[in-house]
């Protein structure tokens, strides 16, 4: 058993990683600022689900006092670090935010499991880190990357603060990066819970571009067992991808959800989005080898899970 603080842990990726910390016995706490980037009632209720099992406390991580409050109450074992500004184009108005929320509020936690003796630090990484103009299947040891997002730049500069900790500290981090992840609970601004909802209720789809951009979806049961997996061995400073390791066209996508669905969807096309990659696809050899992972959705699978989820709530 372990005592775990899990930054991030009312969204969507965090609250299906406190749920799994929890039903496997240990002891955590919650760090999340409810901020208004999609609809805060979503992410009360999904603390609701385990508040009584832990504890939760609402507060930033750009805020220093009140985390080292946190800190000194928690005696943590490790540091699940999920908070963060998510999404590329939100990013691309607001790079300022970005910077403050993902670099400094890293910053603030690696800092602080420093002082703390906290020894353990897994940090949600991303694919976007990877940008363009590398060789697919993304491999970890790929260099030199090109991210072209504040989102991506802001998560890559958070990587290299968590090696330097390691390098001067001897902090144990590891930094598992997540490519496209969906699932119950995900939030309504991503493509499959926008595209289901569109369809659903007979509005347009916007389809970015040609159509063609490809994505490496990731179900969110598969992403908890390599996320628990890299608490558990946490060791030295490694990167490494959690992906499905399959690519998917966005039309492709748009189809797998109206067979889902039932139902065709009205397409909208609209101009390509600056800071969106042509591609994410994910070698996952390092993660089998050093996490033991194995994914076990395929997105045919995931999109008709979701798709029920997603009928429950409406």
């Amino acid at each position: 058993m372990m005592t775990i603080l899990v930054t991030g842990g009312a969204g969507f990726i965090g609250s299906h990683v406190v749920e799994a910390l929890l039903a496997r016995g240990d002891g955590v706490t919650v760090v999340d600022d409810f901020n208004d980037f999609y609809d805060p009632a979503l992410k009360r209720r999904n603390v609701a689900m385990f508040a009584d099992r832990a504890a939760i406390v609402e507060a930033d991580i750009r805020d220093v006092t009140a985390l080292r409050t946190v800190f000194s109450a928690g005696r943590f074992d490790a540091v699940a670090h999920i908070a963060a500004r998510a999404g590329i184009r939100p990013s691309v108005a607001q790079p300022r935010l970005y910077t403050e929320v993902n670099i400094l509020g890293t910053q603030n936690l690696l800092e602080l499991a420093r002082e703390f003796g906290v020894r353990r630090f897994v940090f949600a990484s991303s694919s976007s880190v990877y940008g363009v103009g590398q060789p697919v299947p993304f491999r970890e040891d790929a260099a030199p990357l090109q991210p072209i997002s504040p989102y991506a730049a802001s998560k890559l500069a958070a990587e290299a603060l968590c090696r330097v900790y390691h390098h001067l500290h001897g902090l144990e981090v590891t930094c598992p990066r997540l490519f496209t992840v969906y699932g119950p609970r995900q939030r309504p601004d991503l493509a499959i819970h926008k595209f289901t909802s569109a369809i659903l209720r007979g509005k347009p789809v916007e389809i970015y571009g040609d159509g063609k951009t490809a994505r490496d979806y990731t179900y969110i049961d598969d992403v908890v067992q390599g996320f628990l997996a890299a608490l558990d061995r946490c060791a030295g400073f490694e990167i490494v991808n959690l992906g499905e390791s399959r690519t998917v066209e966005l039309r492709e996508l748009v189809q797998l959800i109206e067979e889902a669905v039932g139902k065709k969807a009205q397409l909208r096309q609209l101009p390509a989005q600056p800071g969106d990659v042509p591609i994410t696809y994910a070698d996952i050899s390092k993660a089998k080898r050093l996490l033991g992972y194995t994914p076990q959705v395929t997105i045919e699978e995931g999109i008709q899970r979701f798709v029920v989820w997603f009928r429950k709530q409406t």
